[in-house]
Parts: C-alpha cells; sequence; structure tokens
C-alpha cells in the first residue's frame, strides 16, 4: 500500500497563524503536521509515501529530510499550487495509476493515530471517514448516507436531499488500485476541460455518485482530529485536541 500526502497549497485563509510556513509544518507537541502523518504512516506498514508540494516546497523537503527513512518519501511538485487542489490531485496521477491500494490525505489535519489506523486496516476497498459529530455549516466537507450507501460529498448540499445520517469527511481516503486509475481518468477529464481551480472532492464526488455500491465509509466518531484551516483552528487544536491525543 502507497500514501499520497497533499500539501502544496498556500493556505490564505490561515494568515499569520501559519507564520509564513505551509500549514503541514505547524508544530504540534514538538513535532510537525506533516511528521506526524509520516511516522504514523510507516509504523502502519505503507510501503512509500509520496509527498504532493508546491508552496514553500523547500520548507517541505527540508522536514521530511530529517525522518530516518527519508529514502521512502517521494517528492512531487505541483508547478501550479495557486489553483484548484485539483491539480496537486492530477500532479499525482502516475501514482494513482500505479496499480497499488492508496491512501489519499490533506496534510492539515492534527489527528489520533487510530483515524489512520481504521483506514488502513478496513476492508472496505474504497473508503472514506465520517465523524457524526460535526459543527453544521459551510466550511464541513459532507458525507449524506441513505440506506447504507454514500449519496452526497459536498459542502453545500441540496436541500431536498434524502438521507438518513450526515457526518463529516475528515479528508482521508482509500482506494483500490482500479478505482484509484478511475480518479486520475477523471483528474484528466477536468485539467482537459479547463477545470483547474475546483477542489479535488468534486473529481472523487464524481466518481462515488457514478458508483455508490463501489464505496463504504469507517465512522471515527469520537476520535480526536481537526482539519486546520483558520487561525482558531491552530489554537484549537493544541488547546483542545492535542491534550486529547493519546496515541
Amino acid at each position: 500500500m502507497q500514501a499520497i500526502i497533499l500539501a502544496a497549497g498556500v493556505g490564505e485563509r490561515i494568515g499569520a497563524a501559519a507564520i509564513g510556513k505551509p500549514k503541514c509544518l505547524l508544530d504540534m507537541g514538538g513535532t510537525s503536521l506533516l511528521l506526524r502523518h509520516c511516522r504514523t504512516l510507516r509504523a502502519l506498514g505503507i510501503d512509500v509515501i509520496h509527498v504532493v508540494t508546491g508552496y514553500q516546497a523547500d520548507l517541505i523537503d527540508t522536514e521530511l529530510a530529517t525522518l530516518p527513512d527519508n529514502n521512502r518519501i517521494r517528492r512531487i511538485t505541483n508547478a501550479e499550487f495557486r489553483q484548484g487542489s485539483v491539480i496537486s490531485l492530477w500532479a499525482a496521477r502516475d501514482i494513482l495509476r500505479c496499480g497499488a491500494p492508496l491512501l489519499l490525505m490533506d496534510a492539515d489535519v492534527l489527528c489520533d493515530t487510530r483515524i489512520l489506523n481504521a483506514l488502513a486496516t478496513t476492508s472496505t476497498a474504497n473508503c472514506f471517514l465520517l465523524d457524526r459529530s460535526f459543527e453544521p455549516g459551510d466550511e464541513p466537507v459532507k458525507l449524506c448516507i441513505r440506506n447504507g450507501q454514500i449519496v452526497e460529498f459536498r459542502k453545500q448540499i441540496a436541500a431536498d436531499l434524502q438521507c438518513e445520517m450526515q457526518g463529516e469527511s475528515v479528508g482521508f481516503f482509500r482506494f483500490a488500485p482500479e478505482m484509484a486509475a478511475r480518479l486520475a481518468a477523471r483528474c484528466d477529464e477536468y485539467v482537459s476541460q479547463g477545470l483547474v481551480r475546483e477542489p479535488y472532492e468534486e473529481v472523487i464526488r464524481d466518481l462515488v455518485l457514478d458508483a455508490p455500491a463501489a464505496f463504504g465509509y469507517e465512522d471515527i466518531t469520537g476520535i480526536p482530529w481537526i482539519e486546520i484551516d483558520f487561525p482558531g483552528d491552530v489554537a484549537r487544536a493544541r488547546d483542545e485536541i492535542l491534550p486529547r491525543i493519546t496515541t
């Protein structure tokens, strides 16, 4: 199994709270978010970790060089990192076609290791992570479930959508080789159509709506995690989430 970590973005919404660095280099308890992810993935037996970089890539390279087994860390450069995150996913299209099961991750998440363990050990070939305990609003990327299947995956949900449960997507995914290859093909279509400012979640959404029965989810409600987008998220991560992380 291999992993792709998306770490190319500027993170404009977080402003000065990032202290002039990419969000993935935010220090949480003496370790950056990125190194936390890499160490957890290696402990889970992930063979190779591909990190898609762009904004201040040199700082990320320096951070990754501190890992003792950094020969298993591969860098992918997204030179167009100021466009939509779909470009970062498209930059990793060859990895999506590598023929191995893949984990896909946002870099700007602080989480308990049980989150990634749930994804690495699930029997669900194409898997989302769902947290039923989330604050309603326009910011969370939501998963909507009906009859046990995912029927929507988006920030904005149609008012008339019928579903039995909603949860927030953690921003970590697992794909079987054939679905990962389909994801790469769909990224190709987005780029060829000029849809370069779209979030990568839209590409995944297309696949889910095309074949909902091929996807499933793990419910990680109650396990601490936070996506860091705004200045307030940094304080909450350090003051509320980090003390709850025990593994």
